[in-house]
């Protein structure tokens, strides 16, 4: 089977062109709003009814979105009942905001930490890592215990680890070496 961001990726991409030409802001927020709506359990099971046709589908998601008035995004829901990738919405959801964001020369920074952060100590860990990434970054922060102390930063496809734990790993590895 092919890996969902593979599967997903030219439907980001072709929402990503529409929303150049119109609104990227309410794009971005009208697709984030149909990701969490479109991965609840009762919608994906509408969505895999096989009593139902494909145009019963549709229909029933655009009154759950509330889009009935609003072509290009039942135009967007008929494209995908049809392709049987409503559940892919989630990640065509992530990959529009990575195009948003490099189209905009910034990008999300996911940083996991073995504490809770504050404000000021997130201020000064992104204001670093903006210069050691070379652009404007948006955190989202995670609590690992596991790390024992530090933080693993993730942007794209870049992953710096100042964990503890990722340090004791890179030891462990050399003397077993």
């Amino acid at each position: 089977m092919m890996e969902i961001a593979t599967v997903a990726r030219p439907y980001a991409e072709a929402l990503f062109q529409i929303a150049q030409k119109q609104d990227l802001l309410h794009w971005s927020q009208l697709i984030e709003a149909l990701a969490k709506i479109g991965s609840h359990p009762q919608v994906l099971e509408v969505a895999n009814n096989p009593t139902l046709r494909k145009d019963q589908i549709a229909s029933v998601l655009f009154q759950i979105f509330h889009c009935e008035n609003d072509e290009p995004v039942k135009n967007f829901i008929r494209v995908l009942v049809e392709n049987d990738r409503v559940a892919l919405l989630p990640e065509i959801a992530r990959q529009f905001e990575e195009l948003k964001n490099a189209s905009q020369g910034s990008a999300i920074a996911q940083i996991v930490s073995a504490f809770p952060l504050t404000e000021a100590q997130t201020n000064e860990l992104v204001s670093k890592l903006e210069k050691r990434f070379g652009r404007k970054l948006i955190p989202t922060i995670e609590i690992d215990n596991s790390l024992i102390g530090g933080v693993c930063v993730t942007v794209g496809d870049e992953v710096l680890d100042l964990s503890v734990r990722g340090k004791l790993h890179k030891m462990q590895e050399t003397l077993v070496s």
